[in-house]
């Protein structure tokens, strides 16, 4: 039998009954990282004055997983087998999805066990009404990929989740504030952490207050749907890099941004000199 198993991200107490009563009787773990699960086994045996003995820890992610399931066969799994991410669920934003496609085409018996998950706490806590969202997981980290994954995010009719790093978060805020600085946003850093952390305010407003505020840890950014279907979302450097007057371009600049159109004319005559 396999069981997928949420392991915490922060919080050791989010861990359930269920999910403890499924480690006691496994008797090995696929993980992503053996050191990782290893650690989580011991603090959980002091925490709860436990006794989860594990025989062997394998590791299992998106290096060597499509080799490793070669090299098996289903009598595998007539043992009772773990798999766990290093934080959170598996197969969200996580491994895991390429072992359940092998259960499913092999007729192996597996369970997901639900658990502690970011998107759905952070979507949860952000207090927006709609009902439908669209996960992003992580953007690319840089160039155009990035620059286009950002404008579909802003376009998405429904509401939008991302997970970011400390070193590019405020970088995210500055392109989503180019697109639209009145999107409403809420960020959430260090979830079930004890220094967990939440902002709610227009993308123009959070970015200057996570200018001031201490970045370190894991975010998750949730970003308002795009209620004006006929609002054009082409990006700055899209236009600066049309065939057009600079007096043209400083035109349409000021209809993405509400500025003086004289005013960016005068910086774009500037940058060109």
């Amino acid at each position: 039998m396999l069981y997928l198993v949420p392991s915490p991200i922060g919080n050791l107490e989010d861990v359930s009954f269920r999910i403890i009563s499924v480690l006691q009787k496994c008797e090995l773990i696929l993980c992503e990282d053996t050191r990782v699960s290893k650690s989580l086994i011991q603090a959980l045996n002091f925490k709860f004055n436990l006794d989860i003995k594990i025989k062997k820890f394998i590791a299992l992610h998106s290096h060597n997983e499509k080799e490793f399931l070669s090299n098996i066969n289903k009598e595998f799994f007539n043992a009772n087998v773990v798999y766990m991410s290093d934080a959170g669920m598996p197969c969200i934003s996580d491994p895991g999805a390429v072992l359940v496609d092998f259960a499913i085409k092999n007729q192996i018996d597996y369970e997901v066990i639900p658990g502690a998950n970011a998107l759905l706490c952070a979507f949860a806590s952000s207090g927006f009404k709609q009902k439908e969202f669209t996960f992003f997981a992580f953007l690319s980290n840089k160039g155009k990929n990035r620059e286009k994954e950002i404008e579909e995010l802003m376009q998405n009719p429904y509401v939008s989740i991302v997970y970011e790093s400390p070193t590019r978060i405020l970088s995210l805020l500055e392109s989503i504030s180019l697109i639209d600085e009145n999107r409403e946003l809420f960020a959430i850093k260090e979830i079930s952490k004890k220094f967990e952390k939440k902002f709610k305010a227009s993308a123009k407003e959070l970015l200057k207050i996570l200018k001031n505020e201490n970045l370190n840890g894991e975010w998750v950014l949730v970003i308002d749907a795009n209620k004006d279907e006929k609002k054009s979302f082409i990006s700055e450097k899209d236009i600066l890099n049309l065939d057009i007057s600079l007096k043209e371009k400083s035109k349409l600049l000021a209809k993405i941004h509400s500025k003086n159109p004289k005013e960016l004319y005068k910086k774009l005559l500037l940058s060109q000199s």
